[in-house]
């Protein structure tokens, strides 16, 4: 991706082919389609949010484009279009004048439109606390959606929109759009680094599939990666009872169920769980489970 850019476009001209105008002024001319990003903020930002929003953008038009069209170019030029009080917008202009009309199968219009479809429905799932996270997200990926919000969230009464514009006989015509204000950006931020610890956590467990038993319960919630008040055992890691830690709010979802709603005596049951295993001095003191993959009946001993 290009750095930043501001050119000014220029009205007539000959379709975008008059070598003595911008990049920019040649691609409105030929109607390309294109990405507007658009920032409106009461009150002063951070130069480093204000840059960030528009760099994440173009990351995860990268990170789009690398994934549901990998023979095409991934390239894109950021341009900021127009500064005034209250209002920036910057422009991202995807290299596809250079590739054939389709980009397999779909027009440059309707690879920009999913694109933006794609990435709200992407970022949206942080408006509320992820209870399951897809398995294809990544911390470059989490990244990118807390730099996207930071400068809305930071500053009261902003928002911030993106859509996908497609130039018809001069006409600037929106395709699609998502648009999220100051609190909702505030929400985004906050699930995301819930995300975060748990990505972590998920990425590097050091044990997978263990079988782990309560020793003490408790029906408590408390927040990812604090210890509880509930003790547990894995045999085959220790033969001690230790603290049990949620390192994903689904694992931690999923076992207070077995706990406060199951019929079954949970001191009767085995849950199958990948874990890391806290440790002082080479001795282990807690378990932090990442993962939960089956819940299974223990066989009665008293036969």
């Amino acid at each position: 991706m290009s750095a930043i850019q501001r050119w000014p476009a220029r009205r007539g001209g000959d379709k975008g082919d008059n070598p003595e105008l911008s990049p920019y002024a040649q691609a409105m001319e030929r109607g390309q389609p294109y990405i507007r990003l658009r920032l409106e903020v009461p009150e002063a930002i951070e130069l480093g949010d204000f840059v960030s929003a528009f760099t994440s953008l173009a990351g995860e038009y990268d990170r789009y484009m690398r994934a549901q069209h990998p023979d095409a170019a991934p390239d894109a030029s950021l341009y900021v279009s127009e500064v005034r009080k209250g209002s920036i917008e910057a422009i991202l202009i995807p290299v596809l004048a250079t590739l054939p009309v389709v980009v397999e199968g779909m027009s440059q219009a309707l690879t920009i439109e999913d694109f933006v479809r794609r990435y709200s429905s992407r970022i949206s799932m942080f408006l509320w606390p992820s209870r399951s996270l897809p398995e294809d997200i990544t911390k470059a990926e989490l990244k990118d959606f807390t730099e996207q919000v930071a400068a809305i969230a930071s500053v009261p009464g902003s928002n911030i929109e993106l859509a996908a514009i497609e130039i018809k006989k001069g006409d600037h015509e929106v395709k699609a759009a998502f648009k999220f204000d100051t609190t909702q950006a505030r929400a985004i931020e906050e699930n995301v680094a819930i995300a975060k610890k748990e990505l972590e956590h998920r990425s590097r467990a050091d044990h997978e599939r263990m079988l782990m038993v309560f020793t003490r319960s408790d029906v408590t919630t408390v927040a990812v990666g604090k210890s509880t008040g509930e003790r547990v055992k894995i045999e085959s890691l220790s033969d001690r009872s230790l603290p049990l830690i949620y390192a994903s709010e689904l694992a931690e979802e999923q076992i207070k169920h077995e706990i406060t709603e199951a019929e079954d005596n949970v001191f009767k049951k085995g849950f199958v769980v990948d874990v890391n295993v806290e440790s002082r001095q080479g001795r282990p003191v807690a378990y932090r489970v990442t993962d939960l993959h089956q819940v299974i009946d223990l066989p009665d001993n008293d036969g």
